[in-house]
């Protein structure tokens, strides 16, 4: 295989030039250093193709180097032939232990180390299309794993992902005494923007109300379209002032801000607000109250949160 890099580690000068030269010939570009420090720097900074590696160097051993390459994340899938003058069943097992790929004991001739070193190369680039494939594999899983829990529209999580968080924040809650609130967030009269302006602009200002959600809320809060026009924000160990300062938060900043599709209309948004401090039996039953504070806010005028009280009566704000 032609332009493939060798690193050869060889101390003996004359050996190594004879080597260097049979190589050179056959189309490899050949580095050659004299000792194991070398040798473990050239790997690391020039990523050679295959290296050839003495057993016995002036400074480390060739198992001690075969070990700290292979050992090394950007090293360990280089190829390593041991070169030995020794021929012995425990020289052989001692490099295949530390990790070298196959071994060449001294003397050799030309056609022999050209045979090993295609044999190794070949496997190479079969293991570097392995993890190639395996590396566009798991981007791709990591792809679909991230379209099945978001909202093509608004990036943001979708109504599936958000009730398997809000059971999960729901049994912590439960397990640990931490309390937990949830805000159903509703855009006030939606239908008439899309009528008026179109469903382009509709999802403009949807996909900008979800942004202003991610920058009012924590990074620990969860927040998904629900559907619609709706949508739920999951606020672990957050009891009902803290809740309330959050929801008011986004009340706030969604009448103020100006959307750019719609510089002459305010949008403003209505919210529903419940918390594990008041009497809830289940995940379910959170989103339900919510949605029970979500209607009293549309009842009461919009622009405005109702929040369900310990005795499950609404409270506006």
């Amino acid at each position: 295989m032609p332009d493939a890099k060798i690193l050869l580690v060889e101390d003996n000068e004359a050996q190594a030039e004879t080597t260097k030269e049979a190589l050179e010939k056959n189309g490899y570009k050949v580095l050659w250093v004299k000792n194991g420090a070398s040798a473990i720097k050239a790997a690391k900074t020039t990523l050679p193709d295959v290296i050839l590696l003495d057993r016995l160097l002036p400074d480390l051993s060739g198992e001690e180097v075969c070990r700290w390459l292979k050992f090394n994340v950007d090293t360990k899938g280089i190829p390593i032939i041991m070169l030995t003058v020794k021929s012995s069943i425990e020289d052989k097992v001692s490099g295949i232990e530390a990790g070298a790929d196959d071994y060449l004991p001294k003397p050799y001739n030309e056609i022999e180390l050209n045979a090993k070193i295609y044999a190794s190369l070949r496997t190479k680039v079969l293991q570097d299309e392995l993890r190639l494939k395996n590396r566009q594999l798991r981007e791709l899983l990591t792809k679909v794993e991230a379209l099945a829990i978001t909202d093509s529209l608004t990036s943001l999580f979708n109504r599936r992902h958000l009730e398997n968080v809000l059971e999960a924040e729901w049994k912590k809650s439960q397990r640990y005494g931490h309390p937990l609130t949830c805000l159903l967030i509703d855009i006030d009269h939606f239908k008439s923007v899309n009528d008026t302006y179109g469903h382009k602009a509709g999802d403009s200002v949807l996909s900008e109300i979800s942004r202003i959600l991610e920058n009012c809320l924590r990074e620990v809060d969860t927040i998904a379209r629900w559907g619609g026009e709706e949508f739920v924000a999951v606020l672990p160990n957050t009891d009902l002032d803290n809740g309330m300062k959050a929801a008011s938060r986004v009340l706030e900043k969604i009448s103020h801000h100006t959307f750019g599709p719609l510089p002459n209309r305010r949008i403003t948004v209505s919210i529903g607000l419940a918390s594990t401090a008041t009497s809830i039996g289940t995940a379910s039953d959170l989103i339900t109250m919510a949605d029970c504070a979500l209607y009293e806010a549309k009842k009461n005028g919009r622009n405005r949160v109702e929040v369900v009280t310990k005795d499950l009566r609404t409270q506006g704000y």
